[in-house]
């Protein structure tokens, strides 16, 4: 279960944080949640699809690691065999909190870092430390908070773009049959991608609209990385 703490340089003065990537510190997550901003890096190294949130309704583009469940293609005993890791997974154990401060007589909403202290990645003696010897944040941890900026902004952005996909009725489901070498059958579903022949008929205005936006590009990565299936196909027959 998770324990989620706001950070400071009191409580956690001597926790340090192990950036190896492996199965053991939550690694093997088969997709990672992702957004326009970081398509540009993510498209040359996993297939970016769509998935739909079967409580909320709500969806989300995703960096495809694996195939199934807790699979993820890229991890072997050396690490994460990839030179780009996804930022929502790179970020682990840390969280954007939120914090009430008052200011000039106002209640505000103060973005703050949270840890997860029942990670695995905690540690006392091996990793990266979170604060210098007399308090002071360590260039890692200045690291981790521009990172979660990052991320805070680009699921807003990301929620605009699937908004701005649905209303042009671009998302389309599909299933994914995987046959692999030895014979053994797989089938992905739920997830979604760009339906290429609505897009081709959209008007002038609304290609527009999605390029100002930046979206246009995002759509045209988003395809562009769907032949990065392949390389995963590959990966999972290496393994058989």
């Amino acid at each position: 279960m998770n324990k989620h703490v706001l950070l400071n340089n009191i409580d956690h003065k001597d926790l340090k944080i192990i950036t190896a990537r492996s199965a053991e510190y939550g690694d093997n997550q088969w997709f990672s949640v992702t957004f326009p901003a970081e398509f540009r890096s993510l498209q040359a190294h996993y297939p970016i699809f769509f998935h739909k949130d079967q409580t909320t309704g709500q969806f989300f583009a995703v960096a495809l690691h694996g195939f199934q469940h807790k699979e993820n293609l890229f991890l072997n005993a050396d690490g994460w065999q990839s030179s780009y890791i996804p930022l929502t997974l790179r970020r682990q154990p840390f969280l954007i909190g939120l914090q009430t401060v008052h200011e000039d007589g106002l209640e505000l909403k103060q973005r703050v870092i949270h840890i997860d202290m029942n990670s695995p990645r905690i540690s006392s003696t091996q990793g990266e430390p979170l604060f210098h010897p007399y308090g002071g944040n360590t260039q890692y941890l200045d690291d981790i908070g521009d990172m979660l900026e990052t991320i805070h902004y680009g699921l807003i952005d990301g929620q605009t773009f699937i908004d701005a996909l649905i209303e042009h009725e671009l998302l389309e489901s599909f299933s994914l049959d995987i046959t692999l070498d030895n014979g053994q059958q797989h089938q992905m579903i739920g997830f979604y991608t760009i339906n290429e022949d609505i897009l081709a008929e959209l008007p002038p205005e609304a290609l527009a609209q999605l390029h100002r936006k930046g979206y246009l590009q995002a759509i045209y990565m988003t395809l562009a990385s769907q032949s990065r299936v392949r390389k995963l196909l590959d990966l999972k027959n290496a393994r058989q």
